[in-house]
């Protein structure tokens, strides 16, 4: 009896756990929100191909790491996350000594991001300013080069679907 009474404590409190989880795996959102919808990003940069990356990147990771069902159609959905890309930059970062041409370039892009219950039209999950960077490297021999910044944007764009999704699970 009186070790049963030693063993209790210990069992409730690993019942009732410590709250912790990992990372990336709440799901926080109404239960009500069962499909998402993803449109076109607006565009307010001259860099075209990282606003056309996005919804197919978010679309996928929303389809792998999560319950929720993606719809083409707005009017079908749930929810509605909607973003518009702001700002667009890219420098060199890092010039090589010999020639002194640049041999690193970082992007950084400027996103507004904002996840919709559309049949209240409140907001779930607003992100007026979410910056992300990406690196890449130019080569400096002319004869080897290859144009990196395709792969590099599309390499953003799957950073920005990690951490989009992520903050709206986590309501973060």
């Amino acid at each position: 009896m009186r070790r049963n009474l030693l063993l209790a404590p210990l069992a409730l409190s690993l019942l009732a756990g410590c709250g912790y989880h990992v990372s990336g795996h709440a799901d926080l959102l109404p239960k009500n929100i069962r499909t998402i919808a993803i449109p076109a990003f607006g565009n307010a940069t001259v860099r075209y191909r990282l606003g056309d990356l996005l919804p197919g990147a978010l679309t996928r990771e929303f389809l792998t790491r999560t319950r929720y069902r993606i719809v083409a159609d707005p009017n079908e959905a749930d929810a509605i996350l909607s973003g518009t890309l702001v700002n667009y930059n890219s420098y060199p970062a890092v010039f090589d000594p010999a020639s002194g041409r640049a041999s690193g370039v970082i992007m950084v892009a400027a996103l507004s991001i904002t996840l919709t219950d559309r049949a209240t039209g409140k907001p779930l999950f607003v992100r007026p300013s979410m910056e992300v960077r990406e690196r890449y490297e130019i080569s400096v021999d002319s004869r080897a080069y290859f144009e990196e910044s395709y792969t590099a944007v599309e390499r953003m764009s799957r950073d920005v679907a990690r951490s989009v999704v992520s903050a709206v699970l986590e309501k973060f």
